[in-house]
Order: C-alpha cells, then sequence, then structure tokens
C-alpha cells in the first residue's frame, strides 16, 4: 500500500478521483490511509465526532469491485469524505453538537446529500464536530470539547462547520459537507485555510439536516482546491421535489472552470467591509483583486440592516424550534448558546416581521449590484483565527465580541442568499495563519464565482498550505 495520496502524493481530492479511476490507487488504499491519518492526528484536532469505518470499508471494497468488473466509476469514486453532524447518517443519531440529542432515535436513512455522495461514489467516514445546533462561529463545543485550527492548535477552527474545516485543513480528508446560516463555512473556510463553497440558498437539499433557521439555512461543500470543490458541487445537485426549500428545478453543471476571466466584470466591496477588515484582511482582499485586475470599489446596500435582520430572524426561528427543550432541560443546552436560544425564543413577533419584510427590500437591492457586475470581492472574516477562550478580537483598535464578530462579513451576503465561494490566502501580518477572501456571485451562478475563484488558484495566490501535527 502507498503511504498516502492525501499526505506524501499531495494529490487533492479530484487529482485522487483521477488516480482511483485509472487503477494508480484503490479505493480500499486510499481508505485506510485516510483513516490512519485520523487515527494519527484527531487527538490534537478533535474534528470528528464519531467515526463511520465499517461503512467506509463496505463503500471503499464496492468501489473496488465495480473497478475489478471493469466498470465504469461514478466521478468521486473511492474519495474520502465526512460531513457536519447535522447531516443524518443511517443508523447513527444526529447529534447536531448537542447533549439533548443523544435521546433521539438513529436515523432511518441518510440526508438527501449523504445519498448524492454515495452514488457519486465517495466514501464516508463520519461525522464532524460543530457548534451545537449550528449557533456559533467558533466550534468550542462545551460537550465534545473544542476543534482546534490545524495550522496553530491554539486557535479556533471557526464555526460552526469548524470540524469540517479543520479536517481538510489537516489533510483528514480532502472534501467535507457543512452548513452556512449567518457564515458556517465561509469562517472555517477563511480560518483553516481551505475552500469552501455556500451555494444560492435553495439551490441544493436540505432534507435530512439538522436545521438552524429554516428561512436562512444553506448546505454544501469544503474542500482541498477548487476543482474538488466544483467536482462535488456538481455530484451534490438534484432537484428535489420531497424538500419544499430545495428551488433547484434542473442540474446546472459548473462546465470547464479554465475559461478565464475574460468578460467578467469584477469589483471590490468597500465601505461597511473596508471598515470592518483588520489590516491583514484587507490585503488578503486586494492580494485577491490584483490577481484578478479588480479595481472599481463597490457598495453593498444596508449592510449593517442586513446583518441586524439576519441576527433577528436566527435568534428567533433558533430559539422557536427549541423551545420545549429550552422550557424543561435548559441546563443541557451549550452554555455558549443558551441565552441566544431564550432570548431568541422571546423575541417580539413585530421585530421578525419587519426583519423578514426588509429581507425581501434588502435581496432585491442587492440583486440589482449584478446588473453591472458579475463577481464581488470582500474578506471573509475580520481577522485570522482567535485564541480558544478568547471573548474579544480587535478590529482596527476597536474590541468586538470574538465570537459573533467573526460573521461580520459574511452575514450581510447569506441573508441575500448570493453564492459564494471562500478562497484561501495567506496574507503577511496575520501570524502565518490563513484568512479568506469571499467571491460572490449572483444567484444562481455558482459557476462565476467558481471560475473566478479557479483565476485565484491559478495565479497560485489562493491554495492550502500543508501542517505537520
Amino acid at each position: 500500500m502507498k503511504n498516502t495520496a492525501l499526505e506524501i502524493g499531495g494529490l487533492d481530492s479530484f487529482a485522487l478521483a483521477r488516480a482511483i479511476r485509472a487503477g494508480d490507487c484503490s479505493a480500499c488504499e486510499v481508505l485506510e490511509a485516510s483513516m490512519a491519518r485520523i487515527e494519527r492526528t484527531d487527538g490534537a484536532v478533535n474534528a470528528f465526532a464519531g467515526k463511520s469505518y465499517p461503512r467506509a470499508r463496505q463503500e471503499a471494497a464496492a468501489v473496488d469491485a465495480l473497478c475489478a468488473r471493469g466498470e465504469a466509476l461514478p466521478p468521486l469514486a473511492g474519495v474520502p469524505y465526512a460531513v457536519k453532524n447535522l447531516f443524518d447518517i443511517a443508523g447513527e443519531v444526529t447529534l447536531a453538537g448537542s447533549k439533548i440529542n443523544r435521546s433521539h432515535a438513529p436515523a432511518a436513512q441518510d440526508a438527501f446529500l449523504v445519498g448524492r455522495m454515495q452514488a457519486a461514489g465517495a466514501v464516508l467516514l463520519g461525522a464532524l464536530n460543530m457548534d451545537e445546533y449550528a449557533y456559533g462561529f467558533t466550534t468550542e463545543n462545551t460537550h465534545y470539547g473544542a476543534t482546534h485550527n490545524p495550522h496553530d492548535l491554539t486557535r479556533v477552527a471557526g464555526g460552526s462547520s469548524g470540524g469540517s474545516g479543520a479536517a481538510v485543513a489537516a489533510g483528514q480528508v480532502g472534501i467535507t459537507l457543512g452548513s452556512d446560516t449567518n457564515g458556517s463555512i465561509r469562517v472555517p473556510a477563511s480560518l483553516c485555510g481551505v475552500w469552501g463553497l455556500k451555494p444560492t440558498f435553495g439551490r441544493l437539499s436540505r432534507r435530512g439536516s439538522y436545521p438552524f433557521v429554516h428561512s436562512i439555512d444553506h448546505l454544501g461543500p469544503l474542500a482541498d482546491s477548487v476543482d474538488s470543490l466544483a467536482l462535488v458541487y456538481d455530484a451534490l445537485q438534484s432537484p428535489d421535489p420531497l424538500d419544499p426549500g430545495c428551488h433547484a428545478s434542473s442540474v446546472q453543471p459548473v462546465g470547464d472552470l479554465s475559461r478565464g476571466l475574460a468578460g467578467l466584470r469584477i469589483g471590490v466591496l468597500g465601505g461597511y467591509f473596508h471598515e470592518h477588515a483588520s489590516a491583514p484582511a484587507r490585503d488578503a482582499l486586494m492580494i485577491a483583486a490584483k490577481a484578478l485586475g479588480a479595481t472599481d470599489v463597490v457598495t453593498w446596500p444596508d449592510a449593517v440592516q442586513g446583518r441586524a435582520a439576519a441576527f433577528i430572524i436566527s435568534a428567533a426561528e433558533g430559539g422557536s424550534l427549541h423551545m420545549d427543550d429550552l422550557r424543561t432541560r435548559a441546563d443541557d443546552f451549550e452554555p455558549l448558546s443558551v441565552d441566544r436560544f431564550i432570548a431568541g425564543a422571546l423575541t417580539p413577533a413585530h421585530w421578525v416581521l419587519r426583519a423578514q419584510r426588509f429581507r425581501r427590500v434588502y435581496r432585491d437591492k442587492v440583486n440589482a449590484l449584478f446588473q453591472h457586475w458579475d463577481v464581488l470581492l470582500a474578506p471573509a472574516t475580520p481577522v485570522a483565527a482567535p485564541e480558544i477562550g478568547a471573548e474579544w478580537i480587535d478590529i482596527n483598535g476597536t474590541r468586538h465580541p470574538s465570537r459573533p464578530s467573526m460573521g461580520l462579513l459574511t452575514q450581510p451576503v447569506s441573508f441575500a442568499g448570493c453564492p459564494v465561494v471562500a478562497a484561501p490566502l495567506w496574507p503577511a501580518g496575520s501570524a502565518g495563519l490563513p484568512i479568506g477572501v469571499q467571491v460572490i456571485a449572483a444567484p444562481w451562478r455558482e459557476d462565476l464565482a467558481l471560475r473566478a475563484a479557479f483565476a485565484l488558484q491559478g495565479a497560485g495566490v489562493a491554495h492550502l498550505k500543508p501542517v505537520e501535527l
């Protein structure tokens, strides 16, 4: 058996899928290497909340059996992946980072997107750590321990999909699935230095995933390259008539990412996104803008109000979802979020209705930007990863509460429902840590965001860095 294509060969998941199809390595060999990497590193990282090795061995063996028969392999055949533990895995309890859910019955079937991954031939290694019920930006989970940033184990991995970001950064798996309501894919992608995609709101089915905020939740992938990200995104696409929140009526393949930037109108978000970004985050944005030839500064409308409305709706829907448990089992909730859930449950209906009405107006204003621009760039997080336990961060001389402020730059974007690729950059002045850049496109134009991200990767400015653990 080769030591590991993930570690020694330096193959990303896209190249790994090709190697398995070519017979250069078997799915079982790759799986054993990936499990060995997880066992060697996860004591330090704490990305995994549960492991599904018996299932993984069965799935890998099925891929190798197809190969032995000379049958065509699906696009992700033999590629290891893992999912945030709010995705249903048949036979496993969907914990969603909580203590309360331990008493729930095991899932009867896989989440829709887990089924899509299985159909594409990917091999599921387990469930990943997260903030309880996805209400957080740091994955400092009291019940299951904090997930540590592989680039500096004293720092947070971001959240709420912190395990999803850390597992890719640590080289445990090259693809993970996460969720993003207010930034929960983009924040860990930024802090862990990996690629992430928050698709258009309603693009991918959410059936079989534990909700946080029905009216804002998105699901999407994190990956080790843009090529891998696009490959898994295409595999996840499918209309789902059983999910009323899935608005996609057809599959729209990403297409050729190498078409370049010809014809793309690319702007750089200023104003709010400049004021709430530290110097290293601004540097990351300027590196990306220079690589893409973007010079025009664009103003995103009503960003402050958009973030405020997103906070109100998130708190109210989250609190309502957990009302019964808040009344009877408040002590079993995550101490870092229970007060916010209680406050959300008490939010006046008038506030929520105003926030929802504003959202419609806000979305129209944001969408109008894309009459003039195809892609817009912004920092993904205001700073690099804070230390675990930090209560405050400094942004340009102003002190902000650490945990909620990691979503300062992502919340206004997801509230509009736009697709976003988080690209990993490595600016000076960030203590060697990554800070991501958001590559934002109009709704239903993931292909344009991925095309611009591919150009950043090709220019060498956005990429993963290996870690020693």
